[in-house]
């Protein structure tokens, strides 16, 4: 395990480079999304329409912000579930997304999809959303206003931190955890 710093955009080498277990810190710019605008994406692909974003090497964060205080850029800003996610990333990732940050497992096509598309999976502390908060400098609305607290946000960072999880050789924290602590009976 290491510590990466990550600048975005994110390069193929480095998504490469990442192992499950790496604490990396991204400093540029990333994107919020939830549910209902991943579903959009989709579809507007599946229409061969174009994006309202070029998602090609690019960082996707699970997130729906509370309203910011006056001053803030955003008030807290704590990852959501990632399975609410799992229908849409493989196509999404096919499309050229690298780095999709939440909490929570993935689904197995999920994880085979990060292993053919070359891109990880990174998980941000749930219940620590005032804390990231501090990481995002700068954050506005790029697409589907519609959708309040899940609209598209460019989110400018600052040493964001996050865990990978998931790797592209198909490691995976979590299982590895279970299996190191799992008591022998």
């Amino acid at each position: 395990m290491k510590v990466v710093n990550i600048k975005t955009p994110i390069d193929e080498k480095t998504v490469e480079s990442l192992e499950a277990g790496d604490q990396v810190f991204i400093t540029g710019v990333i994107y919020s999304a939830r549910d209902s605008a991943h579903k959009r994406l989709v579809e507007a692909l599946d229409k061969k329409e174009k994006l309202p974003l070029d998602i090609k090497n690019q960082i996707i964060y699970y997130m729906g912000p509370a309203p910011a205080k006056p001053g803030y850029a955003t008030g807290s800003a704590g990852p959501t579930t990632s399975g609410r996610m799992d229908p849409y990333s493989p196509r999404l990732m096919s499309e050229g997304l690298k780095v999709m940050i939440g909490k929570g497992n993935r689904t197995q096509a999920v994880k085979d999809a990060m292993k053919k598309y070359k891109a990880v999976y990174l998980a941000a502390i749930g219940g620590a959303g005032a804390l990231i908060s501090k990481s995002i400098k700068k954050s506005e609305v790029v697409a589907y206003d519609d959708l309040g607290a899940e609209a598209i946000r460019r989110l400018e960072v600052e040493n964001f931190p996050a865990t990978v999880i998931n790797d592209i050789r198909g490691g995976d924290l979590y299982e590895q955890g279970k299996a190191k602590y799992q008591v022998k009976v």
